[in-house]
């Protein structure tokens, strides 16, 4: 199809020497590139874009912003696409939404003849009784309201996170975001810019600020070329703030990523939204907002209508007139709603061009073609008092009405803060207060209309936000600002209806009202029983007329009445951004350039990096038997610097020990090592490692790989509350670790230390040592995880690979070699020794692991002592089991369920073959009546298969602990 274009400077998205071909409702269209969907479709004449959720009325762009759901459209496979957000691409096909039959003769258009039928909330009150008929009518009702399809064959696509931080964030880039921008960064500080709308400006981009329509260019123009020249300064087009949480952190979406942005200050400078008037038939394609008919003339060149009509409560649907007037649309009447009509200068702007303007009056029906497909008409009426029409009407034919009742802050992020709107329904204005100190509001959401008064407050938010991040500034001056914008009262409700509040909902005046009489009184009642403000929109044009109604309904001011609640998200966003890969911290040991120049296989042990094994990847199991074989024979060497590593000190620090952990500490001798169980409130083992006692006040506890964080962060929770005299550190990365395992491994030792005495009796089995090794000082721990001889040596991170190294050249003429990760599990397996959240879940707790040897019944106090003592005091549901199957049997993996009868009982933790035991090993939750030696329990294999387990006793290996005793 053919289109037209506005002749340059006009289209300042669009590159027109870009030409894309695509598709909608199978016909072709051609745009140019930067074109969104809507205004490629519009430039066509296309103005029909999707029907209505409720009453399939035909729908065309009212924002041309992404403000609104009336251009909601397929993509492909993808359902409720915003047509005037979305850009145009070579060979995209495009169809409407919420239609039966065909966009143009939609087959459930005749629903709108039902309305009589549909009352405000009438699911409700219908399809409630007899008990179970909604599950009848629901299927129904959700394929006659459409929504669109979902491709359930959708290939998942890389979604990600990046984390920002700035001294200063900036949420819009209109004049008063660019003006603090600026202000900060000359300052020095950083800043990132914030801006929704695929170019930057605001409203400069688009809106006529004098009668000139030079200002608003000229402008934006110098501040972008001084934003460009800041290196201090980032601007982010495209991209949504999509939420304020505490302390400025800003989840900020572009595109496929979502940015964790923290900022130190932030200023909200996100304009306001202009809001419609109701009326009859205020939805009909060709119906749009002053702000729509600027952006398609301004960005992208398209010429909006040939005839039109402005109705209008404020000074910029004069602005607007003039724009349509200076792109040839004829203007075929200005309706102002108000007696007293428009600055004098541009009243006779336009009436120099031959326009005619009618003051007190409005729209009071939108006469429509045949089926509403598009405007035809005006049915103009004098405003006869609040919501009320003269009998006189007079018609006036046209093809577009632009239409500005006013603005509405765009609040949502003030208030997701704590900020509180409020309302004057004597000025019609709104202002916001009690933001936290860190942020700022800037421009019209700070009710500041008036171009220089607007700089001025972008200044005056900058330096407020200069002076909190210690910058020698003077004290910002108040900005005011007298210009009103908003008409009292633009709804006319109509006796047949059709006068949409709501366009997402399909809810009319009447259904507002009409929620009030039936008790629900309270905006957020009305809001819940009548959906208004739940589509795509969340209230962005809906949420004042609603207020108003509201408030005239029950006799109260809208202040009284206030809005509703605004929450996160501002905007819709995709699961896939919340799913999306997350920051993923890449960490290395100490020791790691050793592991790869020995061949390691590495692997992810929660954001470290470890040895899986040595050796080539495909002879994974062969390397894994040969090195655990070598550690039962002679002496391996495995790098444990993942494990957690915190320190407490302090007068209370045997007390403190004593009431996080479920064993007991307090009178743990100094030189000893003591098994430490962690449980939560609920009574659930959330991690487990090593006390040492290094003096009577310092121990130093491992903890797991992965829940190291977690550990230190319930520490200094709990101690914020019992306020004992301890410092808690987590020294993770502050030592490097090795475990020295095998029955060689004292042999090697001895070659190293010399000022310590390693016998069994001077070092016994779980003593504590602290020694030299050859000048660097080292902690040592007798402990036996993998079954065998062992020593664990804690040194300073910064000697850990001239401690491998050591430990390598001492340990030659023993035949030393280096063992994984894997190793290292299936070695603690043969011992029976569990792993915390693989052997475990969210509701093991002590007695189903076997663990009632390690809580002190005697102290008073432990944390989930209550929980663990209701617990085990119930009898067993299921239990974790050691089990056994022969080598030539089906080997079961991790997570392959138990079953007894027709039910699950339990599933398997960990299972691998051990050379030692010459079987497979492994275990398993099991019914408790089935967890006994000597009982079989049915293990489903891939391909659903059973095998029969054999239930044994723990460990599979050296049950008498006679090796790591030695």
């Amino acid at each position: 199809m053919k289109q037209s274009r506005l002749n340059a400077p006009m289209g300042l998205l669009i590159d027109r020497d870009k030409p894309v071909s695509f598709s909608f409702e199978g016909q072709r269209f051609s745009g140019y590139e930067g074109d969104s969907i809507a205004s490629a479709l519009l430039a066509n004449e296309q103005w029909l874009l999707s029907r209505s959720f409720k009453y399939h009325r035909p729908r065309g762009p009212l924002t041309m912003a992404g403000q609104d759901a009336n251009t909601l459209v397929q993509l492909g496979g993808e359902p409720n696409v915003l047509a005037d957000r979305e850009n145009i691409r070579e060979g995209i096909q495009v169809e409407g939404q919420n239609y039966n039959g065909s966009l143009e003769n939609d087959r459930d258009a005749y629903l709108g003849y039902f309305g009589r039928f549909m009352p405000v909330g009438f699911y409700y009150r219908s399809f409630f009784k007899p008990m179970g008929v909604w599950d009848k009518w629901e299927g129904f009702i959700r394929e006659k309201a459409g929504l669109g399809k979902l491709d359930l064959e959708f290939t998942p696509e890389y979604y990600d996170k990046q984390y920002r931080f700035y001294d200063l964030v900036v949420v819009g880039s209109g004049p008063a975001g660019l003006s603090a921008a600026l202000t900060a960064a000359e300052a020095g500080a950083s800043v990132l810019i914030v801006e929704e709308q695929p170019i930057a400006g605001g409203a400069l981009s688009y809106h006529r600020f004098d009668r000139s329509g030079r200002q608003a260019s000229e402008l934006r123009e110098d501040l972008l070329a001084r934003v460009e020249a800041e290196p201090r300064i980032e601007l982010m087009t495209e991209a949504v703030c999509n939420a304020w949480f505490s302390d400025n952190y800003l989840p900020v979406i572009k595109g496929k990523r979502m940015y964790k942005v923290r900022a130190a200050e932030c200023i909200v400078a996100s304009g306001a939204f202009e809001q419609h008037v109701v009326f009859r038939n205020n939805d009909l394609p060709g119906i749009m907002l002053c702000s729509a008919a600027q952006r398609l003339m301004k960005w992208y060149a398209v010429k909006p209508g040939n005839r039109a009509v402005v109705l209008t409560g404020n000074d910029e649907g004069y602005l607007t007139a003039l724009d349509l007037l200076e792109q040839g649309v004829k203007l075929e009447a200005l309706v102002d709603m108000r007696s007293d009509g428009a600055a004098p200068e541009l009243a006779a702007a336009l009436r120099d061009h031959g326009v005619r303007i009618i003051e007190g009056s409005t729209v009071y029906e939108a006469l429509p073609t045949r089926g509403n497909r598009k405007l035809r008409g005006v049915e103009v009426r004098r405003i006869a008092g609040q919501g009320k029409v003269a009998e006189h009407a007079q018609q006036i034919d046209c093809d577009l009405l632009c239409m500005s009742s006013g603005f509405m802050p765009a609040y949502q992020l003030l208030c997701q803060a704590g900020a509180q709107l409020s309302y004057s329904d004597e000025a019609a204005a709104f202002s916001l207060s009690g933001l936290p100190e860190h942020l700022h509001i800037a421009g019209s959401v700070n009710g500041v209309y008036e171009l220089e008064a607007v700089l001025a407050d972008g200044q005056r938010a900058a330096l407020r936000a200069l002076k909190n991040l210690g910058h020698p500034v003077d004290e910002p001056g108040k900005v005011s600002c007298q210009r009103q914008v908003n008409y009292h009262w633009p709804i006319f409700s109509h006796p047949k209806g059709k006068d949409f509040v709501d366009y997402d909902e399909d809810l009319q005046a009447k259904d507002i009202v009409n929620a009030t009489r039936l008790g629900y009184r309270d905006v957020q009642l009305v809001k819940r029983f009548s959906t208004v403000g739940m589509g795509p929109s969340q209230g962005r044009h809906s949420a004042l007329p609603t207020a108003r109604l509201v408030a005239n309904a029950t006799d109260r001011s809208v202040t009284e009445t206030g809005v509703t609640t605004a929450r996160p998200p501002f905007a819709p966003e995709k699961l896939a951004h919340v799913a999306g890969r997350i920051f993923d911290p890449y960490r290395r040991t100490a020791m790691h350039r050793r592991h790869l120049a020995l061949g390691a296989k590495m692997i992810p042990a929660g954001n470290w990096q470890r040895p899986a094994f040595y050796g080539p990847a495909d002879q994974r199991d062969q390397c894994i038997h040969a090195e655990a074989s070598h550690v039962r024979n002679k002496v391996g060497l495995i790098d444990v610097s993942t494990l957690g590593g915190i320190e407490i000190r302090g007068p209370d620090a045997a007390e403190f020990m004593n009431r996080i952990y479920t064993f007991a500490f307090l009178k743990q001798p100094v030189g000893k090592t003591r098994y430490a169980v962690l449980t939560n409130d609920h009574g659930v083992v959330i991690d487990d490692g090593v006390a040492c006692r290094i003096s009577d006040d310092h121990f130093y506890v491992t903890a797991t790989t992965s829940g190291v964080d977690r550990v230190y962060r319930d520490m200094t929770q709990w101690n914020a509350q019992w306020r004992l005299d301890v410092d808690i550190y987590n020294v993770t990365s502050a030592f490097a670790a090795v475990n020295l395992a095998g029955p060689d491994a004292r042999k090697v030792l001895e070659k190293l230390i010399n000022d310590l005495d390693l016998s069994s009796e001077g070092f016994p089995y779980l003593a504590y040592r602290e020694g030299q090794l050859h000048g660097i000082p080292v902690r040592l721990l007798r402990v036996g995880f993998v079954g065998e001889l062992g020593y664990e040596l804690h040194v300073p991170s910064s000697y850990g690979e001239a401690l491998w190294d050591l430990l390598m050249e001492a340990g030659a003429e023993f035949d030393i070699r280096p063992f994984g990760v894997e190793t290292q599990r299936l070695l603690r397996l043969e011992k029976g020794h569990i792993i915390v959240s693989q052997d475990t879940d969210g509701m093991s707790h002590p007695g189903e692991l076997d663990l009632g040897w390690a809580i002190n019944r005697k102290k008073p106090f432990f944390v989930g002592c209550r929980s663990v003592d209701i617990m085990m005091a119930q009898p067993l549901s299921r239990k974790l089991v050691g089990f056994t199957l022969p080598a030539e049997s089906r080997k079961p993996e991790e997570g392959h369920l138990v079953i007894k009868g027709d039910d699950v009982s339990g599933n398997v933790t960990s299972c691998e073959y051990s050379p030692a035991a010459g079987c497979i090993i492994g275990m398993a939750y099991a019914a408790a009546d089935d967890a006994e030696p000597g009982k079989q329990i049915s293990i489903r294999v891939d391909g659903g298969e059973m095998v029969q387990a054999d239930v044994v006793s723990l460990p599979f290996y050296d049950p008498d602990n006679l090796r790591q005793e030695l």
